[in-house]
């Protein structure tokens, strides 16, 4: 039997304009997808895809319903992976399939997965790029999280971390410059990024500039975000970045997400596990491959104005397991 697919195109607020190196968000756009079989049992998932790469919420409709004549009861998300390339339409699929299987199994997709239960974690809370006032005022909001994510570009860098540090003097930071520096500011900002306590530089250099950072020693870990896909990505990472940050939009759902984390912790690399901004219902999968991670990145609910039913529990930077009503 072929299972049953319904898609819907949402639209998330934000609580304000989200702005990073390349982009302001208004709000957010994702696909919410159900995959049902033929005893009415549904697994949910969504996805927000890689706009940076050209996916739109049109193009992953697509890529779905051009593979739902394969979407039968047997598959697998090892089938997916032969059946589709990376990227959100399949994070969609794979995610959805991996949630209707807990259901008809009655058992968590952690223990289908293999993993110990799920403890909670530390969550990143991202300040979007503004002015020094905006920034500012939106690290006083901030006191009292254990984790903020600072975006800069290449512009905007030693001013506002330096704001951030003043508002957040006890606060682990990380950076994410979202392929905005070059090589040579990178080397003039790191003294400044090291005086403030920086435990974490996310992808400095444009995607394809790599090469850039081959040999250099630098005493701040270097995370790739937009240059870490899917394990194809990983051997040009070597010898360039020490960490790798895992999304599941930009891998291609829970299914790779598992084989990259474990291949990337074999090749030496630490693990960030990140989104693509999202409800709970996209950060629930990532949640569990967070367990692994040094570094997790799952705030997206917190950006939105709302989030969806039986929602995953954010506190002072804590984020719990989620419930099985929404996901696994």
């Amino acid at each position: 039997m072929t299972l049953r697919v319904e898609l819907a195109i949402e639209h998330w607020p934000l609580l304000e304009p989200f702005e990073i190196a390349r982009e302001v968000m208004h709000d957010l756009p994702l696909i919410a997808l159900k995959l049902s079989d033929n005893a009415e049992r549904t697994g949910c998932a969504e996805a927000a895809g890689v706009d940076y790469d050209g996916e739109t919420l049109a193009s992953m409709a697509a890529q779905i319903d051009s593979v739902a004549a394969h979407l039968r009861d047997d598959l697998s998300g090892a089938d997916l992976l032969r059946l589709m390339p990376a990227g959100g339409a399949r994070n969609a699929l794979d995610c959805a399939l991996w949630d209707l299987r807990a259901k008809q199994a009655d058992v968590p997709a952690w223990v289908s997965a293999g993993l110990p239960a799920p403890k909670p974690v530390i969550t990143a809370f991202t300040l979007g790029l503004g002015s020094p006032d905006d920034v500012r005022r939106r690290a006083r909001a901030a006191r009292g999280l254990p984790l903020i994510k600072l975006k800069l570009d290449a512009h905007r860098h030693l001013e506002l971390l330096r704001i951030v540090r003043d508002e957040l003097p006890d606060a682990r930071i990380l950076v994410d410059a979202n392929q905005s520096w070059t090589a040579r500011l990178l080397s003039e900002l790191m003294d400044g990024l090291i005086a403030a306590g920086v435990e974490l530089i996310e992808q400095p250099l444009p995607r394809g500039e790599d090469a850039a950072l081959a040999g250099l020693r630098s005493p701040i870990p270097i995370c790739a975000d937009e240059s870490c896909t899917d394990r194809s990505s990983l051997p040009a990472l070597q010898g360039r970045y020490q960490v790798v940050n895992i999304k599941l939009d930009k891998c291609g759902g829970f299914t790779e997400a598992l084989a990259l984390a474990h291949e990337a912790r074999s090749l030496g690399f630490e693990l960030m596990v990140g989104n693509m901004c999202g409800t709970s219902l996209g950060m629930a999968p990532a949640f569990l491959v967070a367990q692994f991670a040094r570094w997790a990145d799952l705030d997206g609910p917190l950006l939105q104005v709302g989030d969806r039913a039986a929602a995953m529990t954010f506190h002072l930077g804590i984020v719990q397991p989620p419930e099985t009503a929404l996901w696994g």
